[in-house]
């Protein structure tokens, strides 16, 4: 029917609404009529988003497509602080439920065609009069439009009860806005071709409707609150906000920038002493037959007016957690504090630390330690921190 529109028509449709919410930043969204989820599908990588909802009459379709709006492991691998809910819920647009009210903004793609005129007029009392969103997003065929299409019945649809002129659809519009308190802005998707825009418009008319900030605080219902929409799917995406998942992953960042800081730092010290070899080949190995550890680690403190740098002490390098928060602005994000990085951090079983807590102990080399001499690490208790990071997924 369609076959000029690239990307698809129902693509630019739900394209539309994903540019606005980047732009606007809603944080709780509700799609009516979400039929495949698809939109809902889209939406949920915006991570600013707190509620993401759609609601359909069909709960079988919805059974069917839920699953495809569980959380990604990417979503658990690196988890941002706002906390995403998704919920599906069975119900009829035309009826009202209490928590569906006082959303940032709320869409009906596609939707209003299948109502039947008094159900339409039930919808905009739900939709405009109760639930009172911010803003809505309403798109409807342009009857228009239809002398382009070899179409063998009045619609486009089989199951449409109507469809509008953009003048019947502006017209429509702004009686809803003068009842409710809102004002709307047209536009649409689907160019006409060359030389036809201004005579047929978009093949899909689309209404933003805003909200007047005279009616914000007017928003009221007598009736008694009711709840008749069944929730058939509820899930909260992982977070930063859950101390458990905060926890994970600041151990995991800390783990791969200690190994990365340890290694480069082994790569200086392998390239300081060849050049006092060089220099003075008898003055170092007599260096190195002395020990060179630098005192036993749990003594070691270093301070915000110090620069902080890694210490060797035979097989183990103590990196600082100062140089850790100085180095990796996410430490910084997740932890607030250098003392909060090292209370979050200390009982984890993978962490090994001095004593006084201001180091993390990385064994600096991939071997066993279950050979060493008692007094190797000085008692420092260490002779079983062997972490050693082969691959690792976070992105400093």
């Amino acid at each position: 029917m369609n076959p000029w529109f690239k990307p698809s028509l129902h693509r630019q449709r739900h394209e539309f609404v994903v540019d606005f919410v980047r732009k606007n930043k809603p944080q709780k969204v509700v799609d009516l009529g979400c039929a495949e989820c698809s939109l809902l599908q889209k939406l949920r990588f915006h991570r600013h988003l707190e509620l993401l909802v759609g609601v359909d009459l069909n709960g079988h379709k919805l059974r069917r497509k839920m699953h495809g709006l569980a959380p990604l492991a990417s979503d658990y691998l690196q988890p941002t602080w706002n906390q995403l809910c998704v919920q599906l819920y069975q119900g009829c647009v035309t009826q009202k439920d209490a928590r569906f009210k006082g959303y940032d903004l709320a869409t009906a793609i596609e939707l209003i065609e299948h109502l039947p005129l008094d159900d339409l007029n039930r919808f905009c009392e739900v939709l405009f009069g109760y639930m009172a969103p911010q803003t809505v997003i309403i798109s409807t065929p342009n009857l228009d439009f239809n002398q382009l299409f070899p179409l063998t019945s009045p619609f486009r649809h089989s199951d449409h009860k109507f469809e509008w002129s953009r003048e019947e659809f502006q017209s429509w519009s702004q009686n809803v806005c003068s009842k409710f308190g809102y004002k709307a802005k047209f536009s649409g998707v689907g160019q006409a071709p060359p030389g036809q825009e201004q005579t047929i418009g978009f093949c899909t008319q689309i209404a933003v409707f805003d909200r007047l900030a005279a009616t914000a605080d007017a928003l009221s219902d007598s009736a008694e609150d009711a709840f008749p929409y069944l929730q058939v799917y509820n899930v909260t995406y992982p977070s930063l906000r859950d101390h458990n998942i905060l926890r994970k992953t600041l151990v995991s960042e800390l783990l791969y920038w200690a190994e990365k800081m340890k290694n480069e730092w082994l790569e200086k010290m392998t390239t300081a002493q060849g050049d006092q070899e060089e220099a003075n080949p008898v003055e170092e190995k007599g260096k190195q037959e002395g020990g060179g550890g630098g005192g036993a680690f749990e003594e070691i403190f270093w301070t915000n007016d110090q620069e902080p740098q890694c210490l060797t002490l035979h097989r183990h390098v103590a990196v600082p957690l100062l140089l850790l928060w100085n180095r990796c602005p996410k430490l910084r994000e997740m932890s607030a504090s250098v003392a909060n990085l090292s209370q979050l951090v200390t009982d984890d079983p993978q962490i090994k630390m001095n004593g006084l807590r201001s180091a993390v102990i990385i064994c600096s080399q991939e071997r066993d330690l279950g050979d060493e001499g008692p007094n190797d690490l000085l008692d420092s208790g260490y002779a079983e921190s062997s972490y050693v990071r082969e691959e690792h997924w976070v992105v400093g």
